[in-house]
């Protein structure tokens, strides 16, 4: 059906939220507890879109007696670039939090009486957060993907405008500070629940002026079966043997912990087959519960996992269980653009998981506390701007996919961008084994789709115009990726450079990235010391 552009829908609120996750909840619940009004836009229906509502997710949560030892494996694991004061906080913060959720209703498993909040099964999760945002008074708008930030006069963020799918109409929300948690980048990859996650925040908020962050660190690859690949769960594989087209055992495991090269390496050689043999009786038991949703696709397809060799793939997550994102400044999860906060994954967690992956526990955990953090700091700065911010003079931000500059712009077709971006990033030899002459190319092919962008979109319908803005965010995405992945020079937990395969101790820096038509990189020095044990077991904690 066509637009109707004569039925848009004009709101008002001190916060606007953009997402639909564990973020832009807590992030929403946090303002209204300020006393703030707040709507949340969100591109599916709040509760069930994005990954956390697809399945069950571990919780970096641990009890205080164990605080010092998670914080110490957390920085040991971002290789030098995580902050442990933001760690610290990240964990004091999820402890904390936690007890809030069974308040609410979730039921937490119980051990000896006690209830033991180290993950949560998702659906239910979701469904309780939702429940709690419509009691505190929070207005949800489901179906309505945010397009492009609004943009006072004084270079502050003031509201959004997007569409409505259901009601085939536009709308726009003037506010007074606005969240951006609508999720990272997996590139329309098919990852369970990652289809919401194409990049929309990070686009908006370099349109405003913003900055990203550690934008190399988005080629993270998650295994899957190759026949209905969609389940990255990679726990149950840990117990498989890998074998090649003919049976042959290709190992890949080293000090019995599967290898996280091995299995690239091995699929640019051939197809590679695994077979969950290694798990015993009680392993299965465990994976079984805990990882239920990785053995949906064997049941459908009548596969016994632990007697059958099965095919295996590796599916791009992109930023979602990487780490860059829009760039934070302080501990609000403020961005460089006054009124705009950041969240979850759309924010970049370089912080957190240095260019690791935070995948499942810590970011689960980052979901929970910077979402707070953000939704306080946008009802403080709402407040600080008093009952006239509504007035503020502001125009729309919004320019790829969305409307053209030139008279002379051709065409595009949204489907034929993402396809041409998906065949830059998607394949292994390009995004995971990265090297200069690969980046480069790529990005001429970027350089060329992102012109193509500039021209003019098909606006008939509301999907129209979420599609073609969906293709521009994708394109931005990959060229920040791969721009940043060109300027630094060494293999770093996921950034792998095969022309520099060794770590630098000496590039101890965040790349900071953004620009549109012309990108640039900003080295931002890191400059805390170096953390030992003995920084943290004596005594790190405030």
């Amino acid at each position: 059906m066509s637009i109707n552009r004569e039925n848009e829908l004009y709101l008002t609120a001190d916060v606007l939220v953009i997402g639909g996750g564990p973020a832009a909840a807590w992030a929403a619940w946090a303002a209204a507890s300020q006393s703030a009004s707040v709507i949340v836009a969100d591109k599916g229906f709040l509760g069930t879109s994005g990954a956390a509502a697809a399945s069950g997710n571990g919780i970096m949560a641990p009890s205080p007696e164990n605080w010092n030892t998670v914080l110490w494996e957390r920085y040991q694991a971002g290789q030098t670039l995580a902050n442990l004061r933001w760690i610290e906080r990240v964990i004091e913060k999820t402890w904390l939090s936690l007890p809030l959720v069974e308040d609410w209703g979730y039921r937490f498993p119980q051990e000896n009486g006690q209830s033991v909040r180290q993950s949560y099964y998702g659906p239910e999760y979701m469904r309780i957060l939702r429940k709690t945002l419509l009691r505190a008074g929070v207005q949800i708008l489901d179906q309505s993907p945010a397009l492009e930030l609004l943009l006072a006069n004084d270079g502050s963020v003031a509201g959004a405008r997007g569409v409505q799918r259901q009601q085939h109409r536009a709308y726009t929300v003037r506010a007074g500070a606005v969240v951006l948690a609508n999720g990272g980048c997996a590139f329309l990859s098919k990852v369970l629940g990652c289809n919401t996650n194409t990049g929309d925040g990070m686009l908006m908020a370099a349109e405003v002026g913003g900055e990203l962050s550690s934008m190399e660190a988005s080629s993270h690859y998650a295994i899957s079966t190759a026949f209905n690949a969609t389940v990255t769960r990679g726990v149950p594989f840990g117990w498989a043997t890998y074998t090649d087209e003919a049976g042959h055992n290709l190992g890949g495991y080293v000090n019995g912990r599967r290898d996280p090269s091995f299995l690239p390496n091995a699929l640019l050689k051939g197809q590679v087959y695994a077979q969950l043999d290694r798990a015993t009786p009680e392993v299965k038991a465990v994976i079984e519960k805990s990882h239920f949703i990785a053995f949906l696709p064997y049941k459908k397809a009548e596969i016994d996992p632990y007697t059958e060799r099965v095919p295996v793939t590796l599916l791009l997550e992109g930023t979602v269980r990487g780490t860059g994102g829009i760039r934070i400044v302080d501990e609000s999860c403020a961005t460089t653009v006054p009124g705009l906060y950041a969240a979850g994954d759309a924010a970049s967690r370089e912080f957190l998981a240095g260019l690791g992956s935070g995948g499942g526990g810590p970011n689960a955990a980052w979901a929970i506390s910077t979402g707070q953090w953000a939704g306080e700091g946008a009802a403080a700065f709402a407040k600080s701007l008093g009952t006239h911010a509504h007035e503020r003079v502001a125009r729309p931000a919004g320019q790829a996919g969305l409307r053209s500059h030139s008279s002379t712009a051709e065409p595009f077709d949204s489907d034929a961008i993402v396809r041409g971006v998906q065949d830059e990033v998607f394949p292994l030899e390009k995004n995971y084994f990265r090297s200069e002459q690969g980046l480069q190319t790529s990005l001429n092919q970027l350089e060329t789709l992102w012109q193509q962008v500039q021209g003019t979109a098909k606006q008939e319908t509301v999907r129209d115009i979420e599609f073609s803005r969906r293709a521009a965010a994708l394109t931005a995405v990959a060229r920040w990726a791969y721009f940043s992945a060109l300027h630094r020079q060494e293999t770093r937990s996921g950034h792998i450079r095969v022309d520099y395969p060794e770590t630098d101790p000496h590039q101890r820096y965040y790349l900071a990235t953004g620009g549109l038509d012309q990108l640039w990189v900003r080295r931002d020095w890191i400059s805390e010391a170096v953390a030992t044990p003995q920084t943290v077991f004596a005594g790190a904690r405030s």
